[in-house]
């Protein structure tokens, strides 16, 4: 067993891309990525503990009485977990999305699981849905964790608008994403230092070129300038990075 964000789980290691694939399909979240999921978003994203619990933490201090908190993208739920375990506000409840039913059902599970080690936690509603389709109810706190990435980047900046239009005064969206960089050499110096810390991780040459062809078409980054001028069209005041960790960041959107 090993525990994902203070669950306890199944340990089943990443193993997806170990063998050679004579065509290496777009990666999606699929029921083979959902058994392997803690594992490889613990070996491939660096600062990922760090963010899901101080996500939780900064939920405390914008969430507000008679609103929605928002996970969107919510794969297994690691987010949800942490702002039930730091938010205590009365009439408050999460909604935790997702697109993949086996994310949403094993997701439903460790949620399952936190109710019985904790007492009076925020309700919350897991839904399989597409989050560009969502009707948002008034919301004081958004969580996009590693969700943006994967939207098509002309449908970025309409989602964004219709989460401001949602969010209450004084809320906030928390925005976590991986950049690209404009300076080339930056941008080669921190895809270089990644790839170390995948490979400090256990995961051989070909499972990182494997893994890369498999998402580089799926998943495009941004810039943090480029999130910056995005938010800002979208009607968000002020953007405040908080944490990166090589070319992986952090960020708070203020209504």
């Amino acid at each position: 067993m090993q525990t994902f964000i203070g669950i306890a789980v199944n340990k089943q290691p990443d193993r997806i891309f170990a063998q050679p694939l004579e065509q290496v399909p777009d990666f999606t979240f699929n029921e083979d990525v959902v058994r392997v999921f803690p594992d490889m978003i613990k070996r491939s994203v660096p600062g990922y503990p760090t963010i899901v619990e101080n996500l939780g933490v900064m939920a405390s201090q914008f969430a507000q009485p008679h609103s929605v908190l928002y996970d969107l993208g919510c794969s297994l739920g690691a987010v949800t977990q942490a702002l039930r375990r730091h938010v205590q506000i009365e009439d408050c409840q999460v909604i935790a999305v997702d697109n993949s039913s086996a994310m949403v059902e094993r997701c439903s599970e460790y949620l399952h699981a936190q109710d019985s080690m904790f007492q009076e936690l925020l309700p919350v509603d897991v839904i399989e849905a597409d989050i560009l389709n969502l009707d948002f109810q008034p919301t004081s706190l958004v969580a996009l964790n590693f969700t943006l990435q994967f939207i098509k980047p002309e449908q970025r900046l309409e989602l964004l608008t219709r989460i401001r239009q949602a969010l209450m005064p004084g809320g906030a969206l928390l925005l976590s994403e991986k950049l690209c960089f404009a300076d080339a050499e930056q941008q080669q110096l921190l895809t270089d230092l990644h790839i170390a810390f995948k490979r400090a991780n256990g995961y051989s040459e070909l499972e990182i070129a494997q893994k890369r062809s498999a998402i580089e078409n799926v998943m495009i980054p941004d810039s943090l300038e480029q999130h910056r001028e995005r938010l800002l069209a979208a009607g968000f005041s002020k953007v405040i990075p908080w944490f990166q960790c090589l070319n992986f960041a952090s960020m708070i959107a203020l209504p």
